[in-house]
C-alpha cells in the first residue's frame, strides 16, 4: 500500500506503466488520438475550459505577487535544491509549474469525459508535465552551478553526451558508466562451471563455499527478459554466494539471447528447458527432487512447469518453489493499457513475428517511461545539463544489458495479460497438458516489492493465492529489483509479513507486521527446512555424464 502524501502537497507523478505495458507498447498514434480528444473537449465545453483558464490566471497572479500556495511533494527530488525555495525567480517558476499541474488535473477531473478518457488524459499529461518541468532546462540551478564551477566546459561535455546518445543509444540518455563493469570480471564472479549447454540455455553448477551442503539442490530460473547475473553482482549483493555460504547446492540457468532463428520458442519451450535442467540437477546431485526459484517471468515458468508435472503425476520431483516478483494472476490495472485494444495487441504480435524477436532495447525504453523522472529526466539533467558522466552502478549496468524475447514467447505473454488463463482451471495448456495451479501442492515462498511498478505487489499476492500447498508471502520495502537484492546488513531493509493469507491483499497488508531487516534470513530458514539432510561437500562440479566445461559465467551471458 502506498503511503499517503503530505497534506497540501501534490503527489509524486504516478507510475502509469508496468510489465504488461512493456509487452504491448504504446503507439504514438494512440497518444495523438487522446491529445486530439482533449482538444475537441476544450472546444466542446468552452465555459468549462474558460473557467479553469481564468482560475489558472488568478493563481498565476498570486504566484507573481510572491505567494507560495503550493508545495512540491517532499519525495520529488527534482526540486530539492534550496534555490527553488529561496530565489524569487525560481520560486515563482516552480509555483507556476505546480499551479499549472493542479489546474490541468482539475480541468480533466471536472470534464464530462468518460472515466477511461479521463484516465488516458491523466496518463498523457503526466508524461508531458514531467517533460516540461522547469528542472529540465539549462536554468536548472544545479546546471548553472556546474556551468560556473567548470568554467563553461559542462555545456560542451553535455552536448557531446547528447550527440553520442543520439548516434549510439537511440536518443535515450545513458543511465550507467558501462566502462566500470565487466561480466566475469567484477560481476558474476562466483566460482563454478557450465555443466550442460543446448541451443536454449547453459546450466551452471557453482562450487561449494561450505564444508557441508544440503542434499536437495536449488535450481535458479532467471527471467527470460534479462540475464541471470542479477543474482550474482558484487559479492556483498550476490544472492548466489549467500546461498552457497549457507550450505545450499546451487545451479543456475543462463538463457541464450535469442535471435530471429528462435522465433518459435514459446512458454512451453522454456518449460521443457527448465524440466531438462532439473533432471540434470537430479542426476548430478543424486537427489530425488529439486527446489525451484524463479524471478519475474522465471517464476511464471516454474509455475507452469509444476502445473505440467502435476498433470503428468510427477510433481514429487519438486521439493518447494520460491517466486520472486512473479505474476501468474495477470490482472494488472494500468492506464497505459487503456490504449491497448485488440488491434494494438495483434499489431504488437505481428511486429515481433515479422522480426522474430521483441528487441530488448524497445522494452527498455518502455520500462524507462514507466518512471521517467527517475530513469530519463534524472539522467537528462546529469548527463546533458550538468555535463557529468552517468554513475557506475552495477544494478543499472545489468538493467542496461538488454536481451531479446522470441516472438512466440512474446505472444504467449500477451495472451497471458489478455486472457489471464492461469486463474481458471485448464485455462492454459503447457506442452499439451492443461494447467491447474490449485493442484500444485508444493510449498511456496513468494516475495513482492511494495514500490514495484513492473509487477505490482497486489498482483503478486493474488498470484500466490492461486497455488496449492503451504504458502508464505513476504512484502519487501523496495521496488522490482531492490526487493530481491536486499541482503542482510542493508540498513534500510524492512519487510511485511502476515501468516494469514486472505483473499484481499489490502486487508492482508493492514494486518501485516512490519519487520526490520532483510527477508533473506527468513527465506534461508524456510528453504533449509525443505532441503533435506546435510552431507559432506564435494568440491568439484558436474559428474561423468555432465562434466565441467567453461568456467562461470559461461558463454551465453556475453551474447549481445
Amino acid at each position: 500500500m502506498r503511503e499517503k502524501t503530505a497534506s497540501g502537497s501534490l503527489p509524486v507523478p504516478a507510475n502509469y506503466m508496468n510489465a504488461q505495458s512493456a509487452m504491448v507498447g504504446v503507439r504514438g498514434r494512440d497518444l495523438f488520438s487522446t491529445l486530439r480528444t482533449l482538444a475537441f473537449q476544450g472546444l466542446r465545453q468552452p465555459v468549462h475550459s474558460t473557467r479553469h483558464l481564468l482560475a489558472f490566471g488568478k493563481q498565476l497572479g498570486r504566484v507573481m505577487l510572491g505567494d507560495t500556495p503550493y508545495q512540491p511533494n517532499p519525495q520529488d527530488s527534482r526540486f530539492s535544491d534550496p534555490t527553488w525555495q529561496l530565489n524569487p525567480f525560481y520560486r515563482r517558476s516552480l509555483q507556476a509549474y505546480l499551479a499549472w499541474q493542479k489546474q490541468l488535473k482539475a480541468w480533466i477531473d471536472e470534464s464530462d469525459l468518460s472515466p477511461d478518457d479521463r484516465t488516458r488524459a491523466h496518463f498523457l499529461f503526466s508524461l508531458l508535465n514531467d517533460a516540461f518541468a522547469p528542472s529540465n532546462t539549462l536554468l536548472n540551478p544545479l546546471a548553472l552551478k556546474e556551468l560556473f564551477n567548470s568554467g563553461g566546459s559542462s555545456v560542451f561535455r553535455g552536448a557531446r553526451h547528447l550527440l553520442d546518445d543520439m548516434l549510439h543509444n537511440g536518443g535515450m540518455p545513458q543511465q550507467v558508466d558501462k566502462r566500470a563493469f565487466e561480466v566475469g570480471g567484477n560481476l558474476a564472479m562466483t566460482p563454478g562451471s557450465v555443466v550442460f549447454r543446448c541451443e536454449m540455455f547453459e546450466l551452471i553448477h557453482y562450487k561449494p563455499m561450505s564444508e557441508k551442503q544440503y542434499a536437495v539442490p536449488l535450481l535458479v530460473v532467471p527471467p527470460q527478459i534479462n540475464k541471470f547475473y542479477i543474482f550474482d553482482l558484487s559479492p556483498e549483493k550476490s544472492f548466489i554466494q549467500y546461498c552457497l555460504k549457507n550450505d545450499l547446492q546451487v545451479f543456475m540457468i543462463s538463457w541464450r539471447n535469442p535471435d530471429a532463428r528462435h522465433r518459435e520458442w514459446g512458454l512451453s519451450s522454456y518449460v521443457q528447458a527448465v524440466e531438462e535442467a532439473s533432471e540434470i540437477c537430479r542426476s548430478i546431485t543424486g537427489s530425488k527432487e529439486v527446489n525451484l526459484l524463479g524471478a519475474c517471468a522465471g517464476g511464471l515458468t516454474i509455475a507452469a512447469l509444476q502445473g505440467h508435472l502435476q498433470a503428468k503425476r510427477q510433481l514429487r520431483k519438486v521439493g518447494c518453489a520460491t517466486y520472486l516478483v512473479s505474476l501468474m494472476d495477470a490482472q494488472v490495472e494500468s492506464p497505459a493499457m487503456l490504449f491497448a485494444d485488440e488491434q494494438t495487441l495483434e499489431s504488437a504480435k505481428r511486429r515481433s513475428y515479422q522480426s522474430g524477436v521483441l528487441d530488448g532495447g524497445d522494452m527498455a525504453r518502455v520500462f524507462a517511461w514507466m518512471r521517467p523522472n527517475d530513469l530519463i529526466w534524472n539522467y537528462w539533467v546529469n548527463n546533458y545539463l550538468m555535463g557529468k558522466e552517468p554513475p557506475a552502478f552495477d544494478i543499472l549496468y545489468w538493467n542496461n544489458d538488454n536481451t531479446r524475447l522470441p516472438a512466440a514467447l512474446h505472444g504467449d505473454l500477451l495472451d497471458l495479460f489478455k486472457h489471464n488463463p492461469l486463474t481458471r482451471i485448464g485455462g492454459m495448456e503447457i506442452c499439451g497438458t492443461p494447467i491447474d495451479l490449485s493442484k500444485v501442492t508444493v510449498d511456496s515462498f513468494s516475495v513482492a516489492g511494495i514500490n514495484d511498478h513492473i509487477t505490482p505487489w497486489d498482483s503478486v499476492y493474488r498470484s500466490a493465492l492461486l497455488l496449492g500447498g503451504n504458502r508464505r508471502f513476504v512484502l519487501s520495502n523496495s521496488g522490482h529489483i531492490q526487493s530481491i537484492l536486499n541482503p542482510p546488513g542493508n540498513p534500510k531493509a524492512t519487510y511485511f509479513e502476515n501468516g494469514k493469507l486472505t483473499s484481499d491483499p489490502r486487508a492482508w497488508y493492514h494486518e501485516a507486521e512490519k519487520k526490520t531487516g532483510s527477508w533473506w534470513p527468513q527465506w534461508l530458514e524456510w528453504i533449509q527446512q525443505h532441503s533435506g539432510e546435510k552431507r559432506e561437500s564435494v568440491f568439484s562440479v558436474g559428474n561423468k555424464q555432465y562434466p565441467a566445461m567453461e568456467a562461470s559465467p559461461g558463454t551465453y551471458v556475453h551474447v549481445r
